[in-house]
């Protein structure tokens, strides 16, 4: 009989796991084939099994003491999954009651089995032991100030790790010295809230008091992830505890952050606006406690709660791959608030994230300071789940819910969790159970909403005099030790306040400076006209040789054979295609060594199978990149197919472009209109980065575009809205209409002592129309062009000039020779913003008989740049030629499409003289 028969046997038994029987089972195996490499005391088990089974097997009962160890074996487990549930991890509220518990009787065991001794203790590495000391040390491990859940976990070596460092019998303790630390951590903590409380009263500073267990937990990462072989810490956190973790973890002057307080002007241009204290970015280098020094980054992040997380993961793969060459050498840390990681959907995208080829960064340590409370909301209101951290099972992600209060617990759980993101590279979680001790801000009334608990709030001690009570206790500091810490605390704080008083402006830390060494802030004089951009012929031919061409000896399908074949040939005999001219432009920027990243849904083939920068062999399904295959001193190029996801995705690849200056990092849409559902990364971090926090980005955003019959989701990227943020010179948009401008404007991206952000209104219709091509001459020379004038044998003949944009132009061009159009000349502005009105006017000067000037657009009246162009070139009285106002972006019918674009060629051709 085996133990899994043993177990059908039992089946009257609450709660017996097949997991328990098997892991006697394979205990039993092991010691038949070696009794030695089982522990002593299960040998002693397994020759009472052989004896009994000889006399039980015949009448199919169980021996009483079988029972008892698997039922053991159940409580054990139980444990294990549900300890959880029952600790004592809340400062400040009693747990809600879970069943079944944890009872003997659950288990069927008894009282009277508690001094028997059991073969089961074993299993939690305590050996042969009396039922009582089994579950005092189950307690100590999964039921005190920190609550463990794991078991959900597939992999058994995780399983087992986990297991191994819970249920250690001896565990190591701090020692005297690192008591110390911690308190003075804590202690600075709680003396940098009470200074500015007194400073600075009814100030908001989002206070961490309640938290303050943050600090010696983020200083504990710093330190253990050091001696862990970590260079690189990448941070993203909320507001609140913000100003506390800037000059207790990242060394921030103190009298910088006073300034602020001040509300003293930025030492910048007058043009900057900068953003409030605690949403500000950080970078700094500092020296840990083993001699080693480790770079910090803490990013900037607005009120959008979450919106910062994809952005740290791309900061940390941009290092990753440009520098560390290891994920080892890379932390990255997301601290979140328990109503925000439960309730916004971007948390959900990153985690999925984790593991992909493209966005992995090695495991991110999360760490949720639960406060138990949103703004005003409760957390019973706030979320379905049992716990605030129920998304990191998604990844099976071990949870470790730990007592704010006990600040010793959560150093161990901090060191747990850095311990095993570097041994296994992935996500784990800390949920920090705590409290809000004000408000949402100190000028908020918590007890409108939360009365009962703001009375409990009041009269509980802070972590720092509990622990302070405790070390008292232990011998390890006297109060008079503790007072001398917080006075030389203070003292310190003071003198920085002194010196705050005498700067006239709050400077602005440009975070990630070290990277952005070399560059400079761009001057409007820098729009006026592209630098040059052009590569040789001879260089595009030479290129087009590595990346137009398959590599032979491999088995492709017939179709991608026959693209490759046309492509080459479209280049060499000067008919380049849309896909072609982009292919030679990321070839020219990797062989100058400069990186380019492409990444969005699709992007490998490209939605509309005009990229195939991925190629798949037919038979083994093997991946060639030819634009991997230049040359051996090429810089890498990479691209991935993202998860069906904008906001994070998008994010990511920002993140990823604040920290690689000198590399190309694109994102595409699958349709343009598609972005919308990363808005917030558009607002609160594209569009506006540079102008809050004095960050640069070069990040590419492709945003397939054009009216084609397609309905409302598939017709616009939103030109409007990218129209709608332009100012300051923050963002560059075009809607380029040939091969050639496309290549020139992405090299334009590299080609510059600045970096931003670039928003291409990118192309369906011409990546195949036989009127969009572009030569080699046209790549070979000059630069990206802003503004095309039209090509007409008399300008004297025209007295109507079309502005226009995009693919329109082609369809206002071949319509007008249809008809016979004399008189109308179409001028393309190909850059939007920063427009180029000296250009435009320039070419406007040339047609001198002209009385009508132009906008037409294929969008409606209220949507692409009619109203943008309106009123940027107000004083030309623009004639708008559009659709009628429309709710939606376009209309869901192909003929209904053919019906509103015949009707706005008849608007437009009004203006028209046609000759027979």
């Amino acid at each position: 009989m085996q133990f899994h028969q043993l177990h059908v046997k039992m089946d009257k038994i609450s709660y017996v796991g097949n997991a328990d029987v098997n892991a006697i089972d394979h205990l039993y195996k092991s010691y038949l084939a070696d009794p030695e490499s089982v522990d002593q005391g299960w040998q002693k088990f397994f020759e009472g099994f052989d004896f009994a089974r000889t006399n039980y097997d015949t009448d199919g009962e169980v021996p009483e003491n079988f029972k008892k160890e698997v039922q053991v074996l159940n409580l054990i487990n139980g444990y294990r999954t549900r300890g959880h549930l029952f600790t004592r991890t809340n400062p400040v509220r009693e747990r809600r009651k879970h069943e079944p518990t944890l009872a003997l009787e659950n288990f069927g065991l008894t009282e009277a089995d508690l001094n028997t001794v059991f073969q089961a203790g074993s299993e939690i590495g305590i050996g042969a032991a009396t039922l009582n000391d089994i579950i005092a040390h189950l307690t100590a491990c999964y039921c005190h100030s920190v609550g463990v859940e794991f078991m959900y976990m597939r992999e058994p070596e995780r399983l087992n790790w986990v297991k191994s460092r819970v249920e250690a019998k001896e565990k190591s303790n701090l020692s005297k010295e690192q008591k110390i630390e911690v308190l003075k951590k804590l202690g600075k903590a709680v003396s940098f809230e009470s200074f500015l409380g007194k400073k600075y009263v009814g100030q908001k500073r989002f206070s961490i008091e309640g938290g303050e267990a943050l600090i010696p937990a983020l200083d504990t990462i710093v330190q253990k992830g050091s001696d862990l072989g970590v260079e690189y810490f990448v941070m993203g956190m909320a507001h609140r505890g913000r100003l506390n973790t800037l000059t207790n973890i990242f060394q921030k002057r103190p009298q910088d952050i006073f300034s602020e307080f001040e509300g003293k002007e930025f030492d910048s241009t007058e043009d900057f606006d900068g953003d409030v204290k605690y949403h500000q970015g950080f970078s700094a280098k500092v020296t840990a406690k083993n001699g080693k020094e480790v770079s910090l980054v803490l990013a900037p992040n607005p009120s959008h709660l979450e919106a910062v997380d994809p952005v740290v993961q791309g900061i940390a793969r941009a290092k990753i791959d440009q520098l560390l060459k290891d994920e080892n050498k890379m932390c990255s840390v997301m601290i979140h608030g328990d109503a925000a990681i439960a309730g916004q959907g971007i948390v959900y995208e990153i985690i999925q994230m984790a593991q992909l080829d493209g966005y992995r960064v090695g495991g991110t340590i999360h760490i949720v300071v639960n406060n138990q409370v949103g703004f005003t909301t409760n957390y019973l209101d706030g979320r379905s789940s049992t716990y605030c951290t129920d998304v990191a099972k998604t990844t099976l992600s071990p949870v470790l819910h730990v007592n704010g209060d006990d600040v010793e617990a959560v150093v161990k759980a901090i060191e747990f969790a850095i311990e095993y993101k570097q041994a296994f590279h992935r996500d784990v979680f800390i949920d920090l159970l705590c409290y809000r001790k004000y408000g949402h801000n100190e000028g908020d009334e918590p007890k409108f909403t939360q009365p009962s608990l703001y009375n409990i709030i009041a009269k509980h001690p802070n972590p720092k005099e509990i622990y302070l009570k405790q070390l008292i206790a232990e011998g390890v500091v006297t109060a008079e030790d503790a007072k001398v810490f917080d006075t030389e605390y203070n003292n310190f704080l003071e003198n920085e306040f002194e010196i705050s008083k005498k700067s006239e402006k709050a400077i602005v830390w440009k975070f990630l400076s070290e990277d952005w060494k070399g560059f400079r802030d761009s001057k409007p004089e820098d729009f006026e006209k592209s630098p040059v951009t052009a590569v040789t012929k001879k260089e595009l031919l030479a290129l087009a040789e590595k990346i137009a061409k398959l590599p032979e000896g491999k088995k492709y399908f017939r179709k991608i054979s026959k693209i490759f074949e046309d492509r080459y040939n479209a280049i060499t005999t000067d008919q380049l295609d849309w896909g072609s001219a982009e292919m030679l432009a990321y070839a020219t920027l990797l062989e100058e060594g400069k990186p380019v990243r492409l990444t969005g849904q699709d992007v490998e083939r490209g939605t509309f199978s005009h990229r195939h920068a991925v190629v798949k062999t037919e038979d083994t399904e093997e991946e060639v990149v030819t634009l991997n295959e230049i040359s051996d001193k090429q810089a890498p190029f990479s691209i991935y197919n993202s998860l069906l996801s904008e906001y994070a995705v998008l994010g990511f690849e920002y993140g990823y472009s604040l920290a690689v200056p000198n590399g190309l990092t694109l994102w595409e849409a699958q349709f343009g209109d598609f972005f919308n559902g990363a808005q917030i990364m558009v607002d609160q971090f594209i569009t506006s980065g540079e102008d809050k926090w004095s960050t640069q980005s070069g990040l590419v955003l492709l945003l397939p575009h054009g009216y084609e019959g397609q309905g409302a989701e598939h017709s616009s990227a939103r030109l409007e809205r990218f129209l709608q943020q332009a100012a300051d010179h923050n963002i560059q948009i075009v809607n380029s209409s040939t091969p050639a401008n496309h290549f020139h404007v992405l090299r334009r991206q590299l080609s510059r002592e600045f970096r931003k952000p670039l928003v291409v209104m990118s192309p369906k219709m011409l990546l195949r129309y036989p009127a969009a091509v572009s030569t080699l001459d046209e790549l070979a020379t000059g630069s990206y062009q802003e503004v095309i004038d039209d090509k007409v044998a008399n300008k004297k003949e025209i007295d109507s000039v079309v502005l226009c944009s995009g693919k329109f132009y082609y369809e206002m061009k071949e319509k007008a020779q249809e008809s016979g159009v004399t008189n109308m000349a179409f001028v393309r502005v190909e850059q939007l913003y920063p427009l180029p009105a000296n250009q435009i006017k320039d070419v406007l000067a040339s047609y001198s008989n002209a009385k009508n000037i132009i906008w037409a657009q294929e969008e409606p009246e209220n949507m692409g740049a009619w109203r943008y162009m309106a009123m940027a070139l107000r004083s030309l009285n623009l004639i708008g030629i559009t659709r009628p106002a429309s709710a939606a972006t376009a209309e869901g019918s192909k003929k209904l499409h053919e019906k509103r674009l015949a009707k706005l060629f008849q608007n437009l051709f009004q203006y028209a003289k046609i000759t027979a």
